[in-house]
């Protein structure tokens, strides 16, 4: 018998004497619409930087927030306008090197941690363009705020991939230094959209 039969049998072995799983049931309450204010103090804890408007504001918030004389890329299906934007067709990854930022909205966005989840449908693109732009702004409505991170999940769509953003890109792997940018982009913006009566606008950052 040589190794590799050896290591299969012992496998066959382990998995026909392993106990089945236990079925969890599914965590049934209901869910808490989640604290705006909070999500806002979380992001802004990550030195990302938080805009608040109303929906009337967003495009300006979008402008203010995007470096001057900035290139930009937006994906398909982008619903707030960004004039001077690139529309994302499939560009390569030298071409977004070479874009200074991207525009894109959100799926659901967590309150107690202040985290982003995108699932790239419409408005939010290729998980490529979040990740090589140096700015990303993001558009988040308050009413995708949930409470924590089982709220989140059940809105997301468990067949679709997904990114989740707490911050600028950072990491401390040498010496706890922290350096911000190496495996994505170092400048979070976002926006956040307040309901049709309007919060009213300011910075959180």
């Amino acid at each position: 018998m040589s190794a590799r039969d050896e290591i299969l049998a012992a496998v066959r072995g382990a998995v026909a004497t392993a106990r089945r799983p236990v079925e969890v049931p599914p965590l049934d309450r209901p869910e808490r619409e989640g604290d705006v204010d909070l999500f806002a103090a979380r992001v802004a804890d990550y030195r990302a930087t938080v805009v608040r408007c109303p929906p009337e504001g967003v495009a300006a918030a979008i402008a203010a927030a995007l470096p001057e004389r900035a290139t930009v890329v937006v994906p398909d299906g982008m619903p707030y306008a960004v004039p001077g934007a690139v529309p994302d067709a499939g560009l390569s990854s030298a071409e977004l090197d070479a874009t200074t930022a991207v525009v894109t909205t959100a799926t659901v966005a967590i309150a107690t941690t202040g985290t982003i989840v995108l699932s790239h449908g419409a408005g939010e693109g290729r998980r490529v363009l979040t990740l090589v732009p140096d700015v990303h702004v993001c558009v988040v409505r308050a009413d995708q705020v949930v409470d924590d991170v089982p709220a989140a999940v059940r809105r997301l769509d468990p067949a679709r991939p997904t990114t989740w953003i707490s911050g600028p890109s950072a990491t401390s792997d040498i010496e706890l230094s922290r350096v911000e940018g190496v495996h994505g982009p170092r400048t979070l913006h976002v926006v956040l959209v307040g309901p049709a009566d309007g919060t009213p606008p300011g910075a959180v950052s």
